[in-house]
């Protein structure tokens, strides 16, 4: 390898290395206004998911069916839940999703998705139909 070949390999490496950092992404303004430039981890992402408008209302049904075991509530929680985990893992309006989680600003749903199917499984055992006889244990 020459010379000039090997500088700019290093000039393209250190070019790229630049190019992918916080300070010249737009991306983030845009997905999380509010970033503070750490990286999110999977926690954190469950978190601003959770807490989200759409979580909070699901959350909030998720609750109420368990304690009432209303069946066909838990039906439409659990729907909502479903529809939830699609438009956070395949809905990409913006098409900026893919750079956010490049960025750091979004992070993976790896544990969003696994909290919240498990509160759908105690939807559905809470609320499963009762013995005729009314004895329950």
């Amino acid at each position: 390898m020459g010379p000039v070949r090997g500088r700019l390999t290093i000039c393209s490496s250190a070019l790229l290395a630049l190019i992918a950092t916080p300070l010249w992404a737009e991306v983030c303004d845009k997905e999380r206004p509010n970033w503070d430039g750490a990286p999110t981890t999977a926690w954190g992402e469950a978190v601003t998911l959770f807490l989200s408008p759409l979580g909070l209302l699901l959350l909030a049904l998720s609750l109420i069916t368990v304690h009432f075991r209303w069946q066909w509530i838990g039906l439409g929680t659990i729907l909502g839940w479903t529809g939830f985990i699609t438009i956070v893992t395949m809905a990409d309006p913006t098409g900026l999703r893919a750079d956010a989680m490049a960025e750091g600003c979004i992070g993976p749903t790896t544990l969003f998705i696994p909290l919240a199917a498990a509160i759908c499984v105690v939807i559905v055992l809470r609320t499963k139909p009762r013995p005729k006889g009314g004895t329950e244990a």
